[in-house]
């Protein structure tokens, strides 16, 4: 059982005696640093090792679902590869830099491209304790990367980098403190995806199982359109200013705050065909993400939408904006979108306009449109507090980071 949140804030406020640190490099404190292959194979589907890049590595977690494989023959006869075990420590050195985690032994035979580092802690070091370092120092990799095309961490940089060292059992103690925080906000998280179950199952409740009028969407919305990216790409977006909504932003039934853009009032009035409103359904229309969708949160507005997002604007009188998201996001829609994104023709998935508008959705009347907006807006009021339980918790935990490791 968890302590709750009071009870943890006043243990771990508790004054850590920091006389006894000491301040190492990392090559002195581990006995192997090294990086993966620079050319991996290609074309092996299945083999004896399985090589991990820097897309399969996230912070506590990785993810091994694509990935190249190497041949034991051929690992042996190659001695950059270096053997994986249990305790070793995985970080990301190119493209996604400062990403890391802890080998638990349940992952099977591995070896590295070029993208993650390898190290391997003494006996003094605990593995989670430095990879909560590196976690905490995340943006300080990231601003000593060098590179143009793509930027990474030479194995020298990390070789002299900077580590606290505590004896190891306030090591242990840190680990234990962040372990817990982190628990706390997966939970949380684990509570929004239960309440995001129950809306779609209300939604399948009320309108699965009827035969409603249907309708092809320019016939229930006002506007279909996406936008453009600002001449100059991401070098001219602004540190504040006019929001410009990307499909990393848009999730299913969920808004993504983080790196979301910004352009000036100039580059605003380029794309004032696109410009947002309150309510509007947002749609994305190409790429991997293609399909998800969600309603535009009104503190993001005045808004405009890149070429890569769709704004789905209802006609009040015929459709709420609840159903119509929900509608999309349930699991038989998205099959279908998914599907007519990947044409034959395209080189890429992707649901243009003409598709769009074409598209035929089940309309219930509105009056039961609006019972079901009631109910999911009584789940959205509860996540909102999940929510601002999470962000309370991560502050938590990025304060305590700083606490230890700057």
């Amino acid at each position: 059982m968890l302590p709750s949140r009071r009870s943890l804030k006043r243990n771990i406020y508790k004054a850590m005696d920091k006389s006894r640190w000491e301040y190492k490099k990392l090559g002195d404190i581990c006995t192997k640093l090294t990086d993966g292959s620079h050319n991996p194979p290609k074309g092996i589907e299945k083999s004896d090792y399985r090589m991990i890049s820097s897309q399969n590595i996230f912070n506590d977690k990785i993810v091994l679902s694509d990935y190249r494989c190497l041949s034991k023959k051929d690992f042996e006869v190659e001695d950059r590869r270096t053997a994986l075990k249990k305790g070793d420590l995985l970080l990301t050195i190119v493209g996604a830099i400062g990403r890391c985690y802890v080998l638990n032994g349940s992952e099977g035979n591995l070896t590295l491209q070029r993208s993650v580092a390898a190290l391997t802690p003494k006996d003094n070091i605990s593995s989670r304790y430095l990879m909560y370092f590196f976690i905490g120092n995340n943006a300080k990799l990231i601003e000593e990367a060098h590179g143009v095309a793509q930027k990474g961490i030479y194995l020298r940089q990390l070789t002299n980098l900077m580590v606290p060292v505590p004896p190891l059992d306030n090591q242990q103690r840190i680990v234990t403190e962040l372990d817990c925080l982190n628990e706390m906000i997966t939970l949380k998280q684990e509570q929004l995806k239960e309440f995001d179950k129950f809306a779609q199952s209300i939604f399948y409740d009320m309108f699965g199982g009827t035969d409603f009028p249907k309708f092809q969407l320019k016939e229930v919305l006002s506007k279909i359109g996406s936008g453009a990216t600002p001449s100059g790409g991401s070098q001219s977006y602004k540190k504040e200013g006019i929001s410009l909504i990307r499909s990393l932003n848009v999730h299913n039934n969920e808004f993504v705050y983080r790196d979301l853009a910004f352009i000036d009032d100039m580059q605003a009035k380029q794309l004032n065909n696109v410009t947002i409103e309150e309510n509007d359904v947002l749609l994305n229309i190409t790429g991997a993400s293609v399909a998800r969708c969600c309603i535009v949160p009104n503190d993001i507005i005045p808004a405009r939408v890149n070429q890569h997002v769709a704004i789905l604007r209802p006609r009040k009188e015929m459709i709420l904006s609840l159903y119509l998201c929900h509608y999309l996001i349930s699991t038989d829609e998205q099959t279908k979108l998914l599907s007519l994104s990947k044409s034959k023709a395209a080189t890429r998935e992707a649901l243009p306009k003409n598709l769009l508008e074409k598209y035929v959705i089940k309309l219930p009347p509105l009056t039961l449109q609006q019972h079901f907006a009631e109910k999911i807006s009584a789940i959205e009021a509860q996540k909102e507090l999940i929510k601002a339980s999470i962000a309370e918790t991560q502050q938590l935990l990025d304060s305590r980071m700083d606490y230890y490791f700057e």
